[in-house]
């Protein structure tokens, strides 16, 4: 049986919580420092859930696709590209493009 506890929450979860809330605070600054942090936490990201972001390159914020409690950017990284989801207490959804 699964508990509600924080501390039975698998490690993917925890990532992706950590990776929405400091994406979502980066989105909202300037400057090129935002944009090399949101790519590096993203990419942190894609590979703990096992896909492959050897030197992320650029994170883009889809904000057609994203809403108030889902942040979705689009990451490119050195041999793939990828639509990452971010959603509260979820892994993250990530689909691989071509």
């Amino acid at each position: 049986m699964r508990s509600d506890c924080p501390c039975n929450t698998g490690l993917p979860t925890i990532c992706s919580m950590i990776a929405t809330a400091a994406v979502a605070t980066l989105s909202s600054a300037n400057g090129a420092f935002a944009q090399e942090t949101a790519q590096g936490l993203l990419a942190i990201q894609v590979r703990s859930q096992g896909q492959v972001c050897d030197n992320p390159i650029s994170a883009t914020r889809d904000k057609k696709h994203s809403a108030p409690d889902v942040s979705v950017w689009a990451l490119r990284c050195e041999n793939n590209s990828y639509r990452v989801r971010l959603a509260p207490d979820m892994a993250a959804r990530i689909q691989r493009l071509k």
